[in-house]
């Protein structure tokens, strides 16, 4: 291997087969993590059928724990929490085979964290099928759940133009892409923050935006300059969707959403598709980013614009755990409080 050619040859076929070897020992790991969650998901099922078929309780589970460390050792993962686990694995899914097919191909650890912290079908079935679909590790699975990100993507309402101003997928992929609201309490700031303050600090903390922003965010730039003829106009935030191959532009607004905001940002777009926008890309998108807004009003103040963009609120205070929320009097029950004070 004298030549340069030679030599460049030989570095493809190098890289061909380190990417063969990653791709069979990622291969080996998927495949027996799948053997495992089924070993796991077959243990459960059949204490459960042994519970019930000969009325075993509760010291059944205490003692098979203990056979099978004595004979697999303490740290096997046979400990009596994990039978347990398994139990209740079992009885999760054994009516959704779909789920129950999935589960297997996420480790084990995502599992219990699903299993203690989402309750209703509909919250697990979304992040199992979100941790599967974008490869979530444990912390960024944790982060979700945690910031109640199933209610912002799915259960409460999004505000956007997006099936008006864009092509069916694509607004399909806008829509699951955005969120009614987002959770910026990792930024540390006070309701009074001003709006450089609030851009600043998520350059600070810019690894936490995109990861709450979702999977395929790339940061291109603050304060991104566009011109027309000789004025400059300055973007708050300007990113690029993998995904949806088109950037998306934020706006950062402290206060209230007002009207006017949906015509700046459309302006905004359609100077991006005509100066920024590569042949190859799908038209930029837009969202305004507000502590508070209107629905009706912004119903009104998107729906005959001409450029994709929504509106999505934020919020900047650490939120309790939902499970811990049940205990706390709502905002009816303060209410009815002060009143038979007076």
């Amino acid at each position: 291997m004298h030549s340069v050619s030679q030599q460049a040859q030989y570095r493809d076929f190098a890289t061909q087969i380190k990417q063969k070897i990653h791709n069979a020992k990622s291969k080996a790991v998927r495949s027996v993590n799948h053997q495992l969650i089924e070993l796991y998901f077959t243990i459960g099922q059949q204490i459960v059928a042994k519970q019930e078929e000969l009325g075993w309780g509760r010291s059944v589970v205490e003692q098979m724990a203990k056979d099978l460390q004595e004979e697999f050792g303490k740290q096997s993962g046979f400990s009596s929490a994990n039978l347990w686990r398994m139990r209740n694995f079992y009885l999760t899914y054994e009516d959704t085979p779909n789920l129950a097919q999935a589960v297997r191909d996420l480790p084990w650890s995502h599992n219990i964290l699903i299993l203690e912290k989402c309750k209703a079908p509909d919250e697990q079935k979304y992040y199992i099928t979100n941790a599967l679909k974008y490869g979530w590790s444990r912390n960024v699975l944790t982060h979700h759940i945690q910031n109640d990100l199933y209610r912002r993507d799915n259960v409460e309402h999004k505000q956007n133009n997006f099936t008006q101003t864009l092509p069916a997928t694509s607004s399909e992929m806008a829509e699951e892409m955005m969120k009614s609201e987002y959770n910026l309490a990792f930024l540390g700031i006070s309701k009074e923050a001003k709006e450089r303050e609030l851009e600043s600090k998520i350059i600070e903390n810019i690894k936490s935006f995109l990861l709450e922003l979702g999977y395929g965010f790339s940061f291109v730039g603050s304060q991104y300059k566009v011109t027309l003829n000789n004025n400059e106009y300055f973007i708050d935030l300007l990113f690029f969707h993998r995904k949806l191959n088109a950037l998306v532009a934020i706006e950062l607004k402290v206060g209230k959403f007002k009207p006017e905001y949906a015509g700046k940002m459309n302006f905004y777009l359609n100077l991006l598709n005509d100066t920024v926008k590569m042949p190859h890309e799908n038209p930029a998108i837009g969202i305004i980013l507000c502590s508070d807004k209107d629905e009706i009003e912004v119903e009104y103040a998107i729906q005959n614009m001409n450029q994709p963009l929504g509106v999505s609120t934020y919020t900047i205070e650490p939120k309790l755990p939902s499970e811990l929320e049940q205990y706390l009097p709502n905002s009816e029950e303060i209410k009815k409080v002060f009143q038979n004070e007076k």
